[in-house]
């Protein structure tokens, strides 16, 4: 069992991930702990910034959960009109092989972009987003796309996604627990990282009928 690290700890390995992290331009950005709950405030030039300086505080250990409240101001080289924005997303879309971009348009307003559509896979949804958060000049995503509803088992469903867990995070597969209802899951337990925990959601992605993922997972690394 790990040894519990206090607040002020926590703050200052994530602040040196921050700055180790070639990514993510730290000077801006503020750290706070509490109880093992960060809140990031400050500001980056963009929104792939904000992420990986979410990612990075998700690395360290003694991190339960994140508030991101870092705020994106595009400067310099970040900085693009909304019409500018709009065709990067659709090429984006359009050259990335997992996604189905035919089924997927996009709004953009002051730097927002909202994605909206309907694809078959739950993993597909991820892709889209993960298609376009990179690209200069945007602020925030938001992710609206929709999963086509089809005739499903959830028994079936439910085996599905425990063989999943079973094969990606064998040691947090049994003190999981899979509910499914009308293509809805909800995954309940603990497990001991966010690295745990985003392979334990991921693996649901790939399973079929599979219109939304809530979760409840909580990270505890000291059990």
């Amino acid at each position: 069992m790990l040894e519990k690290l206090s607040d002020r700890d926590v703050a200052r390995q994530i602040l040196r991930e921050l700055k180790w992290d070639s990514r993510i331009g730290w000077a801006g950005i503020e750290v706070s702990v509490d109880n093992g709950v960060v809140t990031l405030t400050g500001t980056v030039s963009s929104y792939a910034k904000k992420v990986a300086a979410q990612e990075a505080t998700h690395l360290v250990p003694g991190v339960l959960d994140v508030a991101n409240d870092i705020e994106v101001k595009p400067a310099g080289a970040f900085v693009r009109k909304d019409t500018d924005i709009a065709k990067a997303v659709r090429n984006a879309l359009e050259w990335d092989a997992l996604v189905n971009n035919e089924r997927i348009q996009s709004t953009v307003s002051d730097g927002w972009v909202t994605l909206e559509g309907d694809v078959e896979f739950w993993r597909e949804r991820e892709d889209a987003e993960r298609a376009i958060l990179r690209l200069a000049g945007v602020v925030g995503v938001v992710n609206r796309i929709k999963i086509q509803e089809r005739p499903v088992d959830a028994e079936e469903i439910r085996e599905q996604i425990e063989y999943a867990l079973e094969r990606r995070a064998d040691r947090e597969a049994e003190r999981l627990r899979v509910d499914v209802k009308d293509g809805a899951v909800d995954l309940w337990g603990r497990v001991h990282s966010w690295q745990e925990k985003r392979a334990v959601i991921g693996s649901i992605g790939h399973a079929p009928g599979v219109t939304q993922v809530r979760d409840h997972i909580q990270i505890d690394p000291y059990f």
